[in-house]
């Protein structure tokens, strides 16, 4: 039976223009012209006998018949973006795409891929750390590692652990006093930004339980990366707060150790996420399964 609806052309071409606000910021997105974006939505507005996109001097706004037709298409486009990707993986039933942030794709899940593979041998692993690389958005990912509350929207998360915050720094810093000896104001606390104008409170939540009072924590270093921060505590640039998980290996050796005998459970976790609504997947199951399996032996 033949479909009585606009070309699918048409429609993603209108969804991206909306997403954008722009035509001809569309264009570049479409690698096509303003023109052709332009006309595009044009003809899908005169087939349906609605305006969709409002022109406001520079920018285009959703009209409420635009809003309800981008409602539904991103709903259509979802369905289809993760029936495709089923298809994908009976071609490609082995290999597991990841995406996971870069300090606990390399200090956590990296130096255990050796035991997932005798674990699971036929397992193949595509792993990317890009902040940008968004699980419902971009089709490729299976699944990703997010670190957080475990909230968010249209995808579904499992528990790997929750974060195990405690101070630590290099030994020379100590200078062959014990750490109780040492007063914090003598070295410089280590940051980790939450983003470019705001860092992380695991100082705050740190100093509180340890119950000190009345320290400086304004100045210091801050880094992007939690394994910045762990390299310079490490390098007696000076004391950071760090994940117990992340700075087992230094704990080990001895290339960093606790400032205090305080270790606190941090307000957010590591959590494995997956689409909601994406078909079962046997190579996620397993995953997902080692993962859990690897986090209560640490």
């Amino acid at each position: 039976m033949k479909r009585r609806m606009p070309t699918l052309n048409a429609l993603k071409v209108f969804e991206v223009a909306a997403a954008q606000g722009s035509f001809t910021r569309a264009a570049h997105v479409l690698h096509v012209t303003q023109g052709a974006v332009s006309r595009q939505v044009r003809q899908l507005e005169d087939q349906l006998g609605e305006v969709l996109l409002a022109r406001r001097h520079h920018r285009l706004e959703l009209t409420a018949a635009g809003r309800t037709l981008l409602r539904g298409l991103r709903r259509a486009f979802d369905g289809i973006e993760l029936t495709v990707r089923a298809v994908q993986q009976q071609q490609d039933r082995s290999r597991l795409h990841i995406n996971a942030p870069p300090t606990f794709a390399l200090r956590w899940l990296l130096p255990r891929l050796g035991r997932l593979r005798a674990a699971h041998p036929e397992l193949e692993i595509s792993l990317t750390s890009q902040t940008r690389d968004n699980l419902v958005e971009m089709g490729q990912l299976d699944c990703a590692i997010r670190f957080g509350d475990g909230e968010w929207n249209h995808l579904e998360s499992s528990l790997i652990f929750h974060e195990r915050h405690m101070a630590v720094c290099s030994p020379g810093l100590l200078a062959n006093r014990r750490p109780e000896e040492v007063e914090l104001s003598e070295h410089a606390l280590i940051h980790v930004l939450a983003a470019p104008d705001r860092r992380y409170m695991t100082w705050q939540h740190w100093l509180q339980a340890a119950g000190l009072k009345h320290v400086e924590v304004q100045g210091g270093y801050e880094f992007d990366l939690l394994d910045m921060a762990i390299r310079a505590a490490a390098d007696g640039l000076g004391i950071t707060i760090a994940d117990r998980h992340m700075v087992s290996p230094e704990l080990a050796d001895g290339t960093l150790v606790p400032f205090r005998d305080v270790e606190i459970e941090g307000h957010q976790s590591y959590w494995l996420v997956t689409r909601a609504g994406q078909p079962p997947s046997p190579v996620v199951d397993h995953f997902r399964a080692w993962m859990q399996n690897e986090a209560e032996r640490s």
